[in-house]
């Protein structure tokens, strides 16, 4: 199989590693047994961002290395770098109410969902004339990287644990950090029919 990986699979899997590496420094911090800051966290998504840009890039500039799975494990590691690092993200700082946790898993699976639909659609919304998506339907899954610059503004004043921004709230019991409303929002739009151009 090492054999089939194109350059911009290498670069793709670097996208995933980014993010699985993020998740884990959040276990880490969650099980007190770093004591590192989770910085780290917080800039990995930007590196897979960077190698998500990349990937295209290089698959562009090399077509006479068209990879076979290059699709599929471009929306593989977005599931991974830009919906579940940034719910973990959410949940180390301190959403971690039952209605939080609900709140996260709709993000997460809205982006699955958004990154599935584009597969499946792909080749209706290809221009003719140069073979190039010319729009995306919804919001794509990489634009969470607003959630992670929102965190990370938060962790760097310290508005983290019991003092989440903007508070918490009791719903039927449960504890609801209003924040996870942005997740919301976020997945919605990737789900949404609105068109936004490709650049």
């Amino acid at each position: 199989m090492l054999r089939t990986y194109t350059p911009a699979d290498l670069l793709t899997l670097a996208n995933a590693s980014c993010g699985t590496i993020s998740v884990f420094l959040c276990l880490d911090f969650l099980a007190g047994e770093s004591t590192a800051s989770l910085w780290p966290s917080f800039l990995l998504p930007l590196g897979a961002l960077a190698f998500d840009v990349a990937d295209g890039y290089v698959a562009r500039l090399t077509p006479q290395r068209k990879s076979m799975m290059g699709g599929d494990l471009d929306s593989l590691a977005d599931v991974v770098s830009f919906g579940m690092a940034p719910a973990v993200l959410a949940y180390t700082l301190g959403a971690r109410g039952i209605w939080d946790v609900l709140c996260l898993t709709y993000f997460v699976c809205c982006g699955i969902s958004r990154l599935a639909r584009f597969n499946a659609t792909a080749a209706q919304l290809t221009d003719d004339g140069t073979g190039k998506v010319r729009y995306f339907e919804g919001a794509p899954i990489p634009t969470s990287v607003v959630l992670v610059g929102l965190l990370a503004l938060l962790y760097g004043y310290g508005l983290t644990g019991p003092a989440l921004w903007p508070g918490v709230v009791r719903v039927a019991g449960g504890a609801f950090h209003p924040l996870t409303l942005l997740f919301v929002a976020s997945g919605s739009l990737m789900i949404s029919t609105v068109r936004v151009p490709k650049p």
